[in-house]
């Protein structure tokens, strides 16, 4: 039985217990109170037992929270070193990263710059190119047309050499048609005359 029954028994025994009159006092049945004294002995070591083993309990409960928190607060610590590194590592990270982008950035406008400025150059060279290709064109045409006009001038030349020619040969063949017709009477005549 456990020490805190026996003493509720006992102030149960107590107050149940008949009051002497005009007194203060009460009588309680001596065995009833000897064998709760009795029972409270032998309860009371073992209560003061268990006591002590809950204090030594305690102690071990108490060393092994305090070791526990010493862990944990080491942990903690070592973890906020960490994340403080972590935070350091993320922050240097961040910095790189950015002056990456930047190089990246600059790299890529003078990318873009140069290929503006090979566009320009292509451009112009090409604009130069089909200038020239097209002046060459037109003293092509030019000298074309010119030999056209040339060739058609000599045709002409030519034509007019061949129609004198041609006037002059039927005149040359008129001449000597005339020249014929003069010479046949001729011959005519002699021939008559032979006869007679």
């Amino acid at each position: 039985m456990a020490v805190r029954d026996i003493l509720n028994q006992v102030e149960n025994l107590v107050a149940g217990s008949s009051h002497l009159p005009l007194t203060d006092k009460v009588l309680i049945d001596e065995q009833d109170l000897i064998h709760l004294v009795e029972e409270l002995r032998k309860e009371l070591p073992l209560e003061l037992e268990r006591a002590d083993q809950i204090m030594r309990d305690r102690e071990n409960i108490v060393m092994k929270a305090q070791q526990e928190a010493d862990t944990i607060i080491k942990q903690a610590q070592q973890k906020a070193a960490e994340l403080v590194d972590e935070n350091d590592l993320v922050i240097k990270a961040r910095e790189k990263s950015q002056a990456v982008l930047r190089q990246a950035q600059i790299q890529e406008q003078e990318i873009i710059e140069r290929t503006k400025q090979n566009a320009r150059e292509l451009q112009d060279n090409a604009d130069r190119y089909a200038n020239q290709v097209f002046d060459q064109l037109i003293a092509h045409v030019s000298n074309t047309f010119q030999g056209v006009q040339q060739a058609q001038a000599g045709l002409e030349q030519a034509r007019q050499i061949l129609m004198q020619a041609k006037a002059q040969m039927n005149q040359q063949a008129a001449q000597q048609v005339y020249a014929q017709s003069q010479q046949q009477p001729q011959a005519y005549n002699t021939q008559v005359q032979s006869y007679e």
